[in-house]
């Protein structure tokens, strides 16, 4: 087995953009972000944000798209 294995809990947390990331459980949310309710091992947090971000672009650029429509 290998030691770098991660087992490092990271929790998802979104911005105000819907943009999606990782961040260590133990470390407070970098200013702007906040929790999404998901947290695990790496690949667990990367499948929830496979499964729930399903449009990269940021919210104000969906809004605005969807203005000119």
């Amino acid at each position: 087995m290998s030691d770098n294995v991660d087992t490092t809990i990271y929790k998802v947390v979104v911005n105000h953009e819907e943009q999606y990331s990782i961040w260590p459980i133990d470390r407070e949310n970098p200013l702007g972000w906040n929790n999404a309710g998901k947290s695990g091992l790496k690949q667990e947090c990367l499948d929830y944000i496979k499964e729930v971000w399903t449009d990269m672009r940021p919210l104000s650029l969906r809004k605005k798209m969807e203005a000119v429509k």
